[in-house]
């Protein structure tokens, strides 16, 4: 008996505002060359290169927000002692 393997796709319309974008000739052809490579469009990699840059922007964020909760409140040693058990317990665990 053959298994057939279907693939679900989901199509969710989200609403789209055009933007016009002023790029010069290099970029665009740099642009481009990598769509082209990519076999997609240049919105589609554009939207995807926006996302990323304010993802790393985010995640940015979240860094210097830890950052500054370890400063208001630094480790304790008691603290770093029980990191170090936890981790050593885990890697115990592990069925190595």
């Amino acid at each position: 008996m053959a298994v057939v393997k279907e693939t679900i796709r989901y199509h969710m319309v989200m609403s789209r505002t055009q933007t016009l974008v002023q790029l010069n000739e290099a970029l665009l052809a740099r642009l481009d060359e990598r769509a082209a490579r990519e076999s997609r469009s240049r919105s589609a990699l554009i939207r995807d290169a926006i996302e990323a840059f304010l993802r790393d922007d985010l995640e940015a964020d979240v860094d210097r927000r830890i950052v500054e909760g370890y400063s208001r409140k630094p480790q304790t040693a008691e603290d770093e002692a029980w990191a170090v058990d936890a981790a050593r317990d885990a890697i115990r665990e592990e069925p190595w």
